[in-house]
């Protein structure tokens, strides 16, 4: 069973497609006596036909590529038997020169039209690969006459009448993408990523620093092949991306994560922290592996609610880490509902305990009697991509997209087009946070080895787009976020998102901090999701969906926390924004400025958006049971001093008062209103003012 899984994830997904040779194997024997035409060299032909034959009989994609080496050495010697033609026809169907099985085909239909029961069909076929759309029609066609007209009872005869019915259709959308291709690049990442050897399976960052994918090249981890393919096992690799030099670093085995055995990469967390992984282990499990520092740790299987005694495939974290999406044939969900046939994609939601939940089946119009394979969930929230064989494919697996609306209700999926889809498989697809550009694996004539790993550069018009949000705060250390962003459209769809990443550090040793990053939706006093830095290099990335209005909290034991508000209205497009946070430890004189404290204008009401800012405070505050502080309030100098003064003391009064109706001692706090008189930037700019209206609060004394 776990070799055949193996075979079904691994070969069909990444190296072929509807393996029809392998599933209806078609007896062809090329006869000895009819292939002697000469004594030169008959020997040597026939002893490589018998090798081929032993690998062709096993019916996967590597063996027959092991076959057609030694076949075309027979043909050498034979170039006119019609079944020597046939096989290598069909051998280069699983091959990177897939258009080559058009000739040999036809030849072997030429020389003896009955060479084979299916030689229409795949004739069809290796013209459907070539986007020699009306030719494949017309050979399907053919093949599907050439069926028995009675009612047969064999299922081998229904399903070859209905393969073909999905090829006609296949075709029929391939002539319609064909005519209007989409504006797109498609890059090799080249020799630093790639080898000689199937390279497929990227799993990326949303800032697209880091990438991650799988290998079968030689060095493996356990320096052995897989008897079933003929190629090494999977590995790990990893590569990082250079600003500088604009092009990533040589690909390294991830040692630590691989075993002997097949080990892929299935999922990556936006912020590169968790490594979703697949191995064979019985039938197919996902593993979890975290980055701790510099180091991964040691994959873990994954729950009960996810892995099952069926197959568990690909999988995808939502950028709020509640939701995990991933593929399985299991034949129903934890909530009773049948899936929908072959694999499906489910999603999981993580219990208060931190575990993952019961999973249940998208439904439709995501999953369909089709598989669905290669599940990635979007850092937008919104916008789920997958692969699928379903109708409205061009052949084999096609990339599609669809979006949610919010309410749980997921649109109808849309093809993202040619010449990103082909008529051959295209699966695991990932895109960067920007959507302009995405990653997957591809087996082109131009790569370095059987697959090879591209980037799709989505083309579309140059536009100045000018993000910002109105400051209503008093508190803000730093501007709201505000800069123009030059930025090429995405065709596939508009991002709504802002990436928010940077370092955590000491604000005296300069030392990278782990820290829990708290993001709160303010307007629901509501906790989103909380990630850490890195304990090595202090990084972290956070994916800030438009339309909310955030509270940003950084907190390390023995440090003062870090408060960010970043307002992002609906219509905000995507930004990238770097925001480096300096952590003070808590000492008598230290102070921090609280940048989610909201008030009604020219007033000292408090908003409810402040709320959870000020329970921070109060858990900061019962922490330290022995620490005394000032709440101090400040203004710009638009106005008087008189009114400056009054208001910014009231607004401090009212901070001081939610503290102590929580349960803050008074005699622990003091309040001053220092109006315009502590300037922390320029008041002749709106930024320098947005900066100047804050409230701080500063240790006063601590045992």
């Amino acid at each position: 069973m776990k070799n055949q899984y193996i075979l079904i994830v691994t070969l069909t997904l990444i190296l072929s497609f509807a393996f029809y040779i392998s599933e209806a194997q078609v007896s062809v024997e090329i006869n000895k006596k009819e292939f002697k035409q000469g004594k030169n060299g008959f020997k040597d032909a026939m002893s490589s036909v018998k090798y081929a034959d032993e690998f062709y009989a096993k019916g996967q994609p590597g063996a027959y590529r092991m076959a057609l080496t030694e076949y075309l050495k027979a043909y050498s010697y034979n170039q006119h038997y019609p079944e020597l033609n046939y096989k290598i026809g069909a051998c280069y169907l699983y091959s990177t020169e897939k258009a080559k099985a058009i000739d040999f085909l036809d030849n072997a239909y030429k020389a003896k039209p009955g060479v084979a029961e299916d030689i229409f069909y795949l004739l069809g076929w290796a013209n459907q690969l070539a986007y020699n759309f009306d030719e494949a029609i017309d050979f399907f066609r053919k093949y599907k006459n050439a069926q028995p007209q009675e009612k047969s009872k064999k299922k081998s005869d229904v399903a070859a009448v209905y393969d073909v019915d999905k090829k006609l259709s296949e075709c029929e959308v391939g002539k319609k993408l064909l005519a209007k291709p989409i504006r797109v690049f498609i890059d090799n990442l080249g020799p630093a990523i790639n080898s000689k050897y199937p390279d497929y399976g990227p799993v990326i960052t949303t800032d697209e620093s880091l990438i991650v994918f799988t290998s079968r090249r030689e060095g493996s981890t356990g320096g052995e092949i897989d008897p079933n393919d003929l190629l090494y096992y999977e590995d790990l690799y990893i590569a990082y991306y250079n600003e500088e030099k604009k092009d990533w670093s040589q690909a390294i085995n991830m040692r630590t994560l691989n075993t002997e055995g097949h080990d892929a990469s299935v999922g990556l967390s936006p912020d590169g922290q968790i490594l979703y992984t697949y191995k064979g282990v019985p039938d197919g499990t996902l593993f979890e592996s975290k980055l701790e520092g510099d180091s991964w740790s040691k994959p873990r299987e994954m729950s009960k609610n996810i892995n099952t005694k069926f197959h568990e495939t690909s999988a995808s974290i939502s950028y709020d880490a509640k939701q995990l999406y991933f593929v399985s044939d299991r034949d129903r969900d934890e909530f009773g509902n049948k899936s929908y046939g072959g694999k499906d994609i489910f999603v999981s939601q993580k219990l208060d305990n931190g575990k993952w939940g019961p999973a249940k089946n998208v439904g439709a119009p995501i999953n369909t009697k089709y598989d669905e394979e290669g599940v990635f969930m979007h850092p937008d929230g919104v916008t789920m991509y997958f692969c699928s064989k379903r109708e409205g494919s061009m052949g084999g697996y096609d990339i599609f997209y669809s979006e949610n609306d919010g309410a749980g209700n997921w649109g109808e999926p849309v093809n993202i087009g040619y010449p990103v889809n082909t008529p051959d498989d295209d699966v695991f697809f990932v895109v960067a946070g920007n959507a302009r550009y995405a990653y997957y694996s591809s087996a082109r004539e131009d790569g370095y080895g059987l697959q090879d790993l591209y980037r799709i550069t989505f083309l579309g018009p140059e536009k100045m787009m000018v993000v910002g949000s109105e400051d209503i705060l008093i508190a803000s250390s730093t501007a709201t976020i505000q800069q123009k962003v030059e930025q090429e459209i995405v065709e596939v769809k508009k991002v709504r998102l802002t990436i928010m990443k940077g370092t955590v550090t000491d604000a005296l040793s300069d030392a990278p901090i782990e820290a829990s990053i708290e993001i709160v939706d303010n307007d629901k006093n509501e906790l989103i999701t909380t990630i850490n830095s890195n304990s090595k290099s202090g990084k972290y990335l956070v994916s800030l969906p438009s339309g909310k209005n955030y509270g940003i909290a950084v907190k390390a034991d023995g440090y003062l926390f870090y408060s960010e508000n970043i307002n992002i209205p609906e219509a905000t497009a995507y930004q990238e924004v770097t925001k480096d946070v300096v952590l003070s430890k808590i000492g008598i004189g230290s102070k921090i400025v609280l940048k989610n404290i909201f008030f009604d204008y020219g007033k000292e009401t408090l908003r409810e958006t402040s709320f959870a800012e000020l329970e921070r405070l109060v858990t900061l505050l019962n922490s330290y049971p022995d620490m005394t502080i000032e709440i101090g309030g400040h203004t710009d100098s638009h106005g008087g001093l008189q009114f400056n003064t009054q208001l910014s003391e009231a607004r401090a009064k009212s901070v001081v008062d939610y503290l102590v109706d929580k349960g803050i001692s008074k005699i622990r706090l003091a309040y001053k209103g220092y109006a315009y008189l502590q300037p922390i930037a320029t008041n002749d700019t709106d930024e320098g003012r947005q900066q100047n209206r804050r409230v701080e609060f500063k240790v006063v004394s601590i045992k």
